[in-house]
């Protein structure tokens, strides 16, 4: 398992990417809320999509509607996988910003 240290500097830098995608949408399209360790996106729709981290196992876990996702860093990769083989973490809140809010989101 990686060491905390390590973990929290991929969880920042990704946090990071994912409020910089996020900080020229229009808020009526995706709002945006930062609480410590918890992201929250509120979509067009009202469908929110948390994402957060979960430090006793070294992931980042998502959950929209009624889905929910758990990654991993992937070293190969160098990218957060879904431990059941649905994808990158980016490409995820990608498909669900644009099913969610109807637009395409750089995450």
């Amino acid at each position: 398992m990686m060491d905390e240290s390590r973990y929290l500097r991929l969880v920042g830098e990704t946090f990071r990417k994912l409020e910089d995608a996020v900080a020229d949408v229009d808020p009526s399209d995706i709002d945006f809320d930062s609480a410590g360790d918890v992201l929250t996106f509120t979509m067009k729709n009202g469908v929110r999509c948390i994402v957060n981290t979960q430090r006793p196992t070294r992931q980042i876990w998502v959950a929209a509607r009624a889905n929910a996702w758990h990654f991993s860093w992937d070293e190969e990769k160098s990218a957060w996988m879904d431990d059941k083989g649905r994808g990158e973490l980016h490409a995820t809140l990608r498909a669900i910003a644009k099913e969610h809010a109807g637009i395409d989101v750089a995450f």
